[in-house]
């Protein structure tokens, strides 16, 4: 008799057998209905197999009734494991098991990759400090969502990681389900101040719009009336006009200026030669970096890299990258900026953009994306906005990344 633990084929076998021991009898018993004796031996011969095809499909049937008494799902079809072994590893989220505390794993932390998504992540190339990730994964309680932060070398990333508990063979474990949110986040980031700049200006420019108008026409009655006026009342009220005239002039251009952030026109994608492009660049940019004694690098990694993209818009992203590269290296005495874009892990292509300079400080780092948001005498705060919109609606990400050599180093992948 076969155990309850035999495998499903052997079940499957023996209910076959009790079938066709029973088929052979009814015949025997069909072709002796003349004689009682032998229909007795045929029935009595049929409890053997009878009781076998009971006891068989009677075991096949308990893993339904099993579930279907607790209301979960019947995985009954054949390989139905290999299966759910394949829908796990191309789940669309990066699966971590976290092992009990008596080491249930040989990674660090009792961590160990579920999945493809899990072991992209800590491939080399992706995640900084593998360790640090593992010890946050660990301390995240046994069960509940959150929102994490950890280094890559594409830059920081945020990801969303839901905990689950469950025990297997009397030994307790939990799953952790990492979904990257970076892009997301960025996007609904973008998005929203899109539209409070749009507010901004529209508001503004109807408040300044009027102010400028009444100041020249106020300047020019001042003239007709001057011979009327005293001399020194006459030249403070053409000063207190003129100051009113050039700060709204003045304000309107400044935020004008912003308006670009909100009004940039949809991109035009076409398949672009990275080497033209960044060939056009150098013309561009390289003899003013010759001049102050310094170097821009260009490496394209292969040369017959390409991208599909807005030529222009990813051209004007790369140009404000290397003004702000300029603008960090103006008191170094060899100044160095480098351009690389190559092939990545994943068949990803990435565009680097580097420089020697100071680098950007750490309490800034967490700003310096943000419209407005500017350290330089007299700047804007728009450069990285920018860029970070020009990329972003070419389908890629900008970060900053911390580069071992020191200076700032910008990251774009697509």
């Amino acid at each position: 008799m076969a155990s309850s633990r035999a495998p499903r084929f052997r079940l499957q076998l023996q209910a076959g057998a009790g079938v066709l021991s029973l088929m052979a009898l009814a015949a025997a018993a069909q072709a002796s209905a003349g004689s009682p004796r032998l229909l007795v031996l045929c029935a009595l011969l049929a409890i053997l197999p009878g009781w076998m095809l009971w006891r068989a499909l009677a075991r096949l049937g308990a893993p339904v009734a099993r579930a279907a008494a607790n209301n979960m799902p019947v995985f009954a079809q054949p390989g139905t494991a290999l299966v759910l072994e394949a829908r796990l590893e191309h789940a669309p989220v990066a699966l971590f098991l976290i092992g009990n505390a008596d080491g249930g794993h040989d990674l660090a932390y009792g961590v160990a990759p579920l999945n493809a998504n899990a072991r992209q992540l800590i491939a080399p190339g992706r995640v900084v400090d593998l360790a640090a990730l593992y010890a946050m994964l660990a301390a995240q309680p046994a069960s509940g969502r959150a929102l994490v932060a950890f280094d890559t070398e594409r830059g920081a990333e945020r990801a969303m990681v839901a905990m689950s508990s469950l025990t297997v063979q009397g030994r307790q474990q939990r799953i952790a389900a990492l979904l990257p949110v970076e892009s997301e986040l960025e996007s609904e980031t973008l998005s929203a101040w899109q539209q409070l700049v749009q507010v901004l200006t529209h508001e503004i420019m109807n408040s300044l719009t009027p102010v400028a108008s009444l100041s020249t026409t106020a300047q020019g009655l001042l003239q007709e009336l001057q011979p009327q006026l005293e001399g020194e009342a006459g030249a403070d009220l053409a000063a207190a006009l003129d100051a009113i005239a050039r700060r709204a002039t003045s304000l309107a251009d400044f935020v004008g200026s912003y308006r670009s952030l909100s009004s940039m026109p949809p991109p035009r994608p076409e398949r672009v030669d990275l080497g033209q492009l960044l060939a056009r660049l150098a013309t561009l940019v390289g003899p003013e970096w010759r001049e102050r004694g310094g170097e821009l690098k260009i490496l394209v990694e292969p040369g017959s890299l390409t991208l599909v993209a807005d030529p222009g818009q990813l051209e004007q992203a790369l140009l404000n990258l290397l003004k702000n590269a300029a603008d960090a290296t103006a008191c170094m005495a060899t100044p160095l900026v480098t351009v690389h874009a190559r092939l990545v892990r994943g068949a990803r292509l990435r565009i680097d953009v580097s420089d020697n300079g100071p680098g950007v400080p750490e309490e800034l780092l967490a700003h310096i994306f943000t419209p407005f948001f500017t350290t330089k005498k007299g700047g804007r705060g728009i450069g990285l906005a920018l860029v970070r919109q020009l990329v972003h609606g070419n389908g890629g990400t900008v970060r900053h990344v911390r580069s071992v050599a020191g200076g700032a180093r910008f990251v774009l992948s697509f």
